[in-house]
């Protein structure tokens, strides 16, 4: 175990280097590898741990995907692809796009235009959607401000589902609320505060998406508010799903922050709902009150309405979109959404986010008929998407006009290495192993709903961009993985001419 997830943490700091640029000669992707060197002699021959294989020897780092790299034909691509896909028994409804990247040439399509249950590789297009809206340098703010009455702070909070409560969270790196109680502290002079209230009205709406009734609590998803801890998790140790999540995050939130600010066990207990007085300002800095550190020492109770006591910033939404992809985090794919839906001025609803997210999408120039969204992170099956518009989506993705969308790239999961695919491609008896270290890609899957879309490196170097997606699945989840992962594994090991 130790050593697979040393690999995987190796991947993501190698992720945030991922150049990809449409130019006329070339475009280059960073490549996971070599292993060996990263963790030093001592590691080869590590064991495995219980229940796991060794994976394949990876492929060199920062492999260029030359312009001038012969490309696949239709013929080639169909003859390696075409018996696998006859084989794979994925129901009556696979559909598949394969794009080579500089060029834009379908290489293979089977029903590319048919919109399609995309199930998580939603998230693709809420990343898309987030990082053009707000930009990946982009932070949420939560806040305490001074609340009506004396005595009375706010915690008021803007969308950051990643906030950990102290060093122990969720994400690394993460806005902490011990860092917010030592700065409230601090502006009340020392003077402890008597009651906290939350402030989560900044998204409206359900707090669960239109989705199957047992999705909600099923330890993958999580209501969707705008103030919460580590993801909603009740335990932030627990970051792998299946995951208890809290039912009212907020008031957790707030709960956690009255301990931290060492208010008595009935005050903790009497947490509640509440909204931010007038003259809070909505972002930091945008209003008159002052910033933390500011107010009187002289108590809470002289400390006028609204006045900011404390904020912490998130991290960059460029990272939290690395996170969602790599981690298929579904929690963190709903809140990003939302922040488009704020972005765009509209409800921060499901419905509001879905309707910006499809506003972003035509405003990228993507083909937003091909697009139906009922909410951000793929849970819902109303969502349909062709195949055709993910090629699109990351040939536009690495083309040197859209800078803000590289963002995706560094998040996608690479096979046998990271995230979502990290067991995948690694068994030595599988034919999918010739595509690890050379897809990454963004996984989708619910019951009888198999999917996968992303790019791959071919055995001439050259770069092509897949998507496969089957809704009327009838064999079990794991052989549909398994036989979608051999197509693109076919695709790494082939020059396909």
């Amino acid at each position: 175990m130790a050593r697979h997830a040393s690999q995987a943490r190796l991947i993501v700091v190698f992720s945030c280097v991922v150049l990809l640029g449409l130019v006329l000669a070339a475009v280059a992707v960073v490549q996971p590898g070599p292993v060996k060197g990263w963790l030093g002699a001592s590691s080869a021959g590590q064991p495995s741990g219980p229940g796991q294989t060794s994976g394949p020897p990876p492929g060199p780092a920062l492999i260029p995907a030359a312009g001038d790299a012969p490309m696949p034909t239709a013929d080639g691509v169909r003859a390696a692809v075409d018996p696998l896909i006859k084989a794979a028994n994925l129901g009556p409804r696979l559909h598949v796009s394969v794009v080579d990247v500089l060029t834009g040439d379908t290489l293979y399509a089977r029903g590319p235009d048919t919109l399609t249950v995309p199930a998580s590789t939603t998230k693709l297009v809420t990343a898309a959607a987030v990082l053009s809206a707000r930009g990946p340098a982009y932070r949420m703010p939560t806040r305490v401000v001074a609340g009506a009455r004396p005595g009375e702070v706010v915690l008021v909070g803007a969308g950051d589902a990643t906030l950990a409560i102290d060093a122990g969270g969720s994400y690394p790196g993460a806005a902490r609320l011990d860092d917010l109680a030592g700065q409230v502290r601090k502006a009340l002079g020392g003077a402890a505060p008597t009651r906290v209230v939350v402030d989560s009205t900044l998204f409206t709406g359900p707090i669960y998406g239109p989705w199957d009734a047992d999705i909600p609590r099923n330890g993958y998803a999580g209501p969707t508010m705008a103030l919460m801890t580590d993801g909603a998790r009740v335990n932030p140790k627990q970051v792998k799903p299946p995951a208890v999540r809290f039912d009212k995050p907020d008031i957790a939130a707030g709960q956690a922050l009255a301990r931290q600010l060492g208010l008595p066990q009935a005050a903790v207990a009497a947490v509640a709902r509440g909204k931010a007085p007038a003259g809070a300002p909505a972002e930091p800095g945008s209003g008159a009150a002052p910033s933390s550190g500011a107010a009187p020492s002289s108590g809470a109770a002289q400390v006028p309405p609204g006045t900011e006591l404390g904020r912490v910033d998130s991290m960059p939404i460029g990272r939290m979109v690395e996170i969602m992809l790599a981690e298929s985090d579904n929690v963190l794919a709903e809140s990003l959404a939302r922040q488009v839906a704020l972005a765009e001025g509209k409800p921060a609803t499901y419905a509001g986010a879905a309707e910006a997210i499809l506003a972003v999408v035509a405003e990228l120039g993507l083909p937003v008929a091909e697009v139906q969204l009922a909410d951000g992170s793929g849970f819902a099956r109303k969502d349909k998407i062709t195949p055709s518009f993910f090629t699109d989506l990351f040939r536009l993705a690495a083309a040197p006009n859209h800078p803000e969308l590289h963002g995706i790239f560094g998040g996608l999961p690479v096979a046998g290495y990271s995230g979502t695919l990290a067991e995948r491609y690694r068994s030595p008896a599988a034919r999918s192993r010739a595509g690890a270290g050379f897809v990454r890609a963004k996984t989708g899957t619910l019951y009888q709903v198999n999917a996968i879309s992303g790019i791959v490196l071919d055995a001439d170097g050259r770069l092509l961009t897949f998507a496969m997606m089957a809704d009327q699945v009838a064999i079990d989840q794991f052989r549909a993985q398994d036989a979608l992962d051999r197509v693109a594994a076919a695709l790494a090991g082939c020059g396909c001419r």
